[in-house]
């Protein structure tokens, strides 16, 4: 799992609800510290944790751990050819593109 990832996706929403650190942590029921450590990728969150934290922001826990499927970080036989960096660039925009589409559904 790439947890650096995960806390980059965490801080992204986070900051698109215009919500402080403190806000998310009490209503997820955790220490500002811990989370401060998850949006850095420095501390490993249980799966509770994260969904927890998924349902404070309003996302699916999917869009967290988009890139800690298997399926996402295997190149495909047509991606073959794009670098890690252009991988990461795409997986970034698909979790972005699902966020949008979740509002209208």
């Amino acid at each position: 799992m790439d947890y650096l990832r995960l806390g980059q996706r965490v801080r992204r929403q986070r900051k698109l609800l215009g919500m402080t650190q403190k806000e998310v942590a009490e209503k997820v029921g955790i220490s500002l510290p811990f989370y401060g450590h998850i949006e850095r990728g420095s501390r490993k969150a249980s799966l509770e944790t994260v969904i927890n934290i998924a349902n404070a922001l309003g996302v699916s826990a999917d869009t967290l751990l988009q890139d800690s499927l298997d399926v996402m970080t295997k190149p495909l036989a047509s991606d073959a050819c794009l670098s890690e960096h252009s991988r990461s660039l795409l997986n970034d925009i698909v979790g972005v593109l699902r966020e949008h589409d979740i509002g209208r559904v």
